[in-house]
């Protein structure tokens, strides 16, 4: 028969003392418990705790003695063999603690922004972001590459969304107006490092511009198409709308594109912001307006 669960001398370590779930060898081991404590006196007087004293000795030889056998005749760390187990230990086993639960895991699709209380979408080459300077990106293209001026290393394509604090201004197209000027020029012509990675802007053109309805709500975006002295140039936008958490104040979301075969799809801007969905409205839907075409 198969021993009942309990702390048992550990075959391959006898100081010690191991649990047995009933079937196997855990990997829970701990040292002996405390002795039992001084057997009482007999009335015989010192003649009864002699036999006292014998008594308890001779039990430690027998217990000693079956538990060397069990020794012997348990099993490796699979568990003793039928009819083998190991013999108790006189101690009550140690409640296990629980594990803990698991929380639920994060939908690998989106990522979610509670600051301003919305979540976008996480499309095919594009991962949460991780050893960013920028503030307040929310996803980036995979990987880096040596960016073609002074620079240490680039991205092909980022994402960033930010509350906008520092404006008395609530309309979505003045807004992203006043903003996409700012955005390119962190992007593509000089970081917060002083440094220039693209060497610099050159020129820039508006490929779009117009109304969009973002998560439910009235927004507008600008769009720029920007030359640098070095490497494709590439593509920023602003958008704006009203936050759906707090006091509604307006959300700025940056997007930049590199130029080029290595850059990401320009429709992925299209497709993210019709993804954008706000925590508190899941099912507002939302969706980029029909005003938005197709850029160069």
């Amino acid at each position: 028969m198969t021993p009942p669960p309990g702390w048992y001398r550990d075959p391959h370590a006898p100081h010690l003392e191991r649990w047995w779930d009933g079937t196997a060898w855990t990997e829970h081991r701990r040292a002996p418990g405390p002795a039992a404590g001084p057997v009482p006196p007999s009335p015989g007087g010192a003649g009864g705790r002699a036999g006292a004293v014998a008594l308890t000795t001779a039990g430690a030889v027998l217990v000693a003695a079956i538990v060397t056998g069990a020794v012997f005749l348990g099993g490796d760390d699979d568990g003793p063999r039928a009819g083998a187990g190991p013999t108790a230990a006189t101690s009550v086993p140690a409640p296990r603690t629980p594990s803990p639960s698991a929380s639920p895991s994060e939908d690998p699709g989106v990522v979610v922004d509670q600051l301003n209380g919305i979540t976008f979408p996480l499309l095919d080459g594009w991962v949460r972001p991780e050893n960013v300077v920028e503030e307040d990106a929310v996803m980036t293209t995979e990987g880096t590459y040596d960016c073609p001026g002074d620079g240490t290393v680039c991205r092909h394509g980022l994402v960033i969304s930010r509350t906008v604090t520092e404006s008395d201004e609530t309309s979505p197209e003045l807004l992203a107006e006043e903003d996409i000027a700012e955005a390119a020029d962190e992007a593509f012509h000089e970081d917060a490092t002083g440094r220039r990675p693209y060497g610099g802007i050159e020129s820039h053109r508006v490929v779009g511009a117009g109304p969009v309805a973002v998560a439910g709500r009235a927004g507008y975006f600008v769009r720029w198409r920007v030359t640098t002295a070095e490497g494709p140039g590439g593509y920023v936008q602003s958008l704006v709308f009203p936050s759906s958490v707090g006091t509604e104040s307006p959300v700025v979301v940056r997007y930049v594109f590199d130029a080029g075969e290595d850059g990401p799809p320009l429709a992925d801007m299209d497709r993210i912001t019709e993804g954008i969905r706000s925590l508190t409205d899941a099912d507002s839907g939302g969706g980029v307006g029909s005003s938005i075409g197709p850029a160069d």
